[in-house]
């Protein structure tokens, strides 16, 4: 218990670190709080311009996930679903920003990568399969995280299946407003341009 109160308080220190929030400073691009939706990930970078710091950004992003699993994984499996679940928790929840973080997909999608990397690239190709056909991100990320726990129950460890379970729930939550206008019909589709 005691090793994944440290894990999970190890991964909320990593999954805080608003990488877009010191990136766009660093680049001069200013406060990307006040930036197209406001989201603290590199999504929202990109609405800058700068490819570059949004694709530090997505790198910094995922690698915080690795990171904290790759560490806790050396103990126990419980030890890395605890660093998992509190990475993803620091990134939408950092402390540094009064707790208004990203929406944790890249988080995400570096935790799954260091638990089990062959699940992994299936949740990436599923993501792609669903960004050709509906051409919507939000819908991608989700219909991903959606079927990763059932990847992972098939080719990897339960325990690893359970958390992932957690996480795509997470990813649904962060994710309610891309929701409702997924349902109007009102979600951007990649590539249009903004009204």
């Amino acid at each position: 218990m005691i090793e994944a109160i440290i894990a999970f308080m190890g991964g909320y220190a990593l999954g805080a670190i608003p990488f877009a929030f010191l990136v766009t400073r660093l680049f001069g691009l200013g406060d990307i709080r006040q930036v197209g939706s406001g989201n603290v990930g590199a999504t929202n970078v990109l609405r800058t311009g700068n490819k570059l710091a949004a694709a530090l950004t997505l790198i910094g992003d995922a690698g915080k996930g690795v990171v904290a699993v790759l560490i806790a994984k050396q103990f126990s499996d419980i030890a890395a679903m605890a660093a998992a679940l509190g990475a993803f928790t620091g990134h939408i929840f950092p402390v540094w920003l009064n707790f208004k973080g990203g929406k944790g997909v890249a988080t995400c999608a570096g935790i799954i990568a260091a638990l089990s990397w062959p699940v992994a690239l299936m949740a990436a190709a599923t993501w792609l399969v669903a960004a050709v056909v509906a051409r919507i991100s939000s819908l991608s990320a989700l219909v991903a995280a959606a079927v990763t726990p059932v990847y992972m129950a098939i080719f990897d460890k339960w325990e690893y299946a359970v958390g992932a379970a957690i996480l795509a729930v997470l990813v649904f939550v962060t994710h309610r407003e891309n929701i409702r206008r997924l349902l109007a019909g009102t979600e951007p589709r990649i590539g249009a341009k903004k009204a």
